[in-house]
């Protein structure tokens, strides 16, 4: 493996590592927020909800950009805006200020998610072998990082703009710096592989786009997964303190820990996650996350008391740890000649995912209890396994003596720019 390429993986691992802080330092202290701005019950989910709708809006806008500008080229300039724009949300005093910094926040998230990832898919497709599980579990760990500050923040009662600041001060120069070593486009003297042929196997049908436009009558299995993933993972977000404390009787302070133990967890499934795809395929990979996530959601639906629910949402994260950057992957796998659009397509339904599962089982919770309201989001998790061909075809089935050689374009999109 050449040098560029390591230092194009390290330097994108980087850009994961700081957008899982960043995102977890606004997330993390939204009471906060709404205390600095005086922010009334009423009107905090709307703005809330307004950061994943823009970012849907980033995703899209980034899939045009791109045809024009290296997917690099805009992580490269769009990181800081989203490391200034935090920094802004903590430092206004003005209702308005908040509000146009969470609406650059989320138009810059939109195409950072989705330039990381368009970078991710190439660079994977370069290596010959599975590696984007691992710049997902660089954004857990600084997920972990970021809630870990947030949380210091508030223990030493320090103002959001004290707590920002400096974070903001170093991360800014540190992804200016890893951003000349991204690689997004093709070597010279690099021949591509040969396109995948198409393949059927009993009921399910595996079709790679090789030399053809971007289909999202294809892409829509991937996007129907993407949204349940999202939905299983806001479900622990928002409702895992709520359902220990309320339903299971747990302590507010043991009730703060699952969401903790979810993050680690994730962490630790990706860190491995690699080598399960390259030694079992992503299909396998993906059906036993599957199958390990919805039992986390029964064992939290049918939890007797506190710990058990623990144990649940350790199962949930390993089990979603895999599914999120797999299908990433997988599309790029569908499309290798339109694999930029279809990651930013593919991205909206992350925002997607995040919106409906909040409130989807509040509402469910409020009506049927929220035990009940626990096993929604286990059966559409599960819909996964009915689309899990989608995650590969034999021929680039990664690991072992399914691996490629290294002769991939790097990188590029519908365009071939």
């Amino acid at each position: 493996m050449d040098a560029k390429l390591r230092h194009g993986r390290a330097s994108l691992t980087i850009s994961f590592f700081v957008q899982g802080a960043c995102f977890a330092l606004l997330v993390t202290r939204i009471p906060a927020l709404q205390d600095r701005y005086r922010l009334s019950d009423a009107y905090l989910p709307v703005f809330l909800a307004a950061v994943p709708v823009l970012a849907g809006v980033g995703s899209v806008l980034t899939e045009h950009l791109v045809r024009r500008v290296r997917p690099g080229t805009v992580l490269r300039w769009i990181q800081p805006v989203v490391c200034l724009a935090l920094l802004a949300a903590g430092a206004g005093t003005e209702l308005w200020q908040l509000a146009t910094a969470l609406g650059v926040f989320g138009l810059a998230v939109g195409g950072l998610d989705a330039s990381m990832n368009m970078l991710g898919v190439s660079l994977q497709r370069a290596y010959g072998r599975s590696i984007m599980l691992g710049f997902h579990a660089a954004y857990s760990l600084g997920g972990i990082l970021g809630a870990s500050l947030a949380w210091g923040g508030a223990h030493w009662k320090l103002s959001l703009a004290v707590l920002y600041g400096p974070v903001v001060a170093v991360l800014v120069p540190v992804v200016l710096v890893a951003s000349r070593w991204y690689v997004d486009q093709a070597r010279p003297g690099v021949i591509a592989p040969a396109p995948p042929p198409v393949s059927h196997t009993g009921g399910g049908r595996r079709t790679a786009a090789a030399g053809a436009g971007l289909s999202m009558k294809l892409l829509l299995p991937l996007c129907l997964v993407m949204t349940c993933a999202y939905i299983g993972d806001s479900t622990v977000a928002n409702w895992s303190a709520k359902y220990l404390q309320d339903v299971l009787g747990s302590s507010e302070q043991l009730a703060t820990v699952p969401y903790n133990v979810y993050m680690v967890t994730t962490l630790l499934g990706r860190s491995v996650g690699d080598r399960g795809v390259r030694r079992f395929g992503a299909v396998t990979v993906v059906r036993a996350g599957t199958v390990t996530a919805a039992t986390g959601f029964v064992a939290v639906a049918l939890a007797p008391g506190a710990w058990w629910g623990m144990v649940g949402f350790t199962l949930l994260g390993f089990g979603l740890s895999v599914i999120v950057p797999q299908t990433f992957a997988a599309a790029g796998r569908l499309f290798p000649d339109a694999s930029d659009a279809a990651v930013a397509r593919l991205n909206i339904f992350n925002y997607v995912g995040f919106l409906v599962g909040s409130p989807l089982v509040g509402g469910l919770g409020d009506v049927w209890g929220y035990r009940g309201a626990m096993l929604v989001p286990m059966a559409l998790v599960l819909v996964t396994l009915v689309y899990a061909r989608s995650f590969g075809a034999e021929p680039t089935r990664y690991g072992g003596e399914h691996e490629r050689p290294c002769t991939a374009d790097v990188g590029r999109g519908s365009n071939g720019l």
